[in-house]
């Protein structure tokens, strides 16, 4: 009987002391850190563990089951589904918020507006120079995530049209790394998730219409999609355990949640 009773305590333990892993997103990881703190205050017991390294890494991380939710700033992809079917699982999609994905130059750089076009010659490299777009005679130094960031992948397609990155851009493992490198040099410019923007940058307006109208990033461009570069961010998970991650995702679903998110500086859904 004591045997029975130590079991049946232990399981208890176990089961009070049940485990979330969220991996993913850098972008998404301000969002997760800050949702899993204020749900586990209100959920004693509970433990839900957040770490980053890119969307693809994320998704990676759950097709080989040893993450429970897979944080992603880009759609998942074909090829990453199958998988997930080939292993006799379906896969549940949610859209938790919305991102700006904001340009940043350092504060002394002139220029304070680029077009799409600029853009796409500045990341593929066919435009150097920082006189070439009204600015300072200056060595236009280009930051980016690393190709299993779901935010590089995002801006290749939706900003470079698909176009590779230049061979000299300098590829970083996280997007604070990149607002530190730019605020740290003069001819620099990269992209982010718009909660990382701070005073060390200088946020750019942006024209998808060969400039005729430039908008600046900002929750409520965002929100009214007048920014033209917005993008869902998700959550990745397997039906099979929809029940361990259900309280999680519906707290940050919840009007709670939503708040946490526009709090963190991301767009809320409602």
């Amino acid at each position: 009987m004591k045997k029975i009773i130590l079991s049946l305590v232990v399981l208890a333990s176990i089961v009070t002391n049940a485990q979330v892993k969220v991996k993913g997103s850098d972008t998404v990881l301000p969002i997760g850190q800050k949702e899993a703190e204020e749900y586990m205050k209100a959920h004693k017991g509970e433990n839900i563990s957040v770490t980053g390294g890119g969307s693809g890494v994320g998704i990676a991380a759950l097709i080989d089951n040893t993450t429970d939710i897979a944080s992603s700033s880009r759609k998942i992809k074909l090829e990453e589904k199958l998988k997930v079917t080939e292993a006799g699982k379906s896969l549940k999609e949610v859209v938790i918020a919305y991102d700006a994905l904001s340009l940043i130059v350092n504060p002394a750089n002139k220029v304070s507006q680029l077009t799409r076009e600029q853009l796409e010659g500045i990341f593929t490299g066919k435009i150097s120079n920082w006189k070439e777009l009204g600015g300072d005679d200056l060595k236009i130094i280009v930051y980016s995530r690393e190709n299993s960031s779901g935010t590089y992948e995002f801006f290749k397609e939706h900003v470079l049209k698909n176009k590779n990155f230049a061979s000299s851009a300098l590829l970083m493992p996280a997007t604070g790394a990149i607002v530190q490198a730019i605020g740290q040099t003069k001819g620099a410019i990269g992209y982010i998730g718009i909660a990382y923007a701070n005073n060390k940058v200088k946020e750019l307006k942006v024209s998808f219409d060969k400039g005729k109208t430039f908008i600046m990033p900002s929750v409520a461009t965002a929100k009214d999609k007048t920014y033209p570069i917005t993008r869902p961010l998700y959550f990745y998970y397997t039906t099979q355990i929809a029940s361990k991650v259900k309280s999680f995702v519906d707290y940050i679903l919840s009007p709670v949640g939503q708040d946490i998110i526009s709090k963190v500086g991301y767009v809320s859904l409602n």
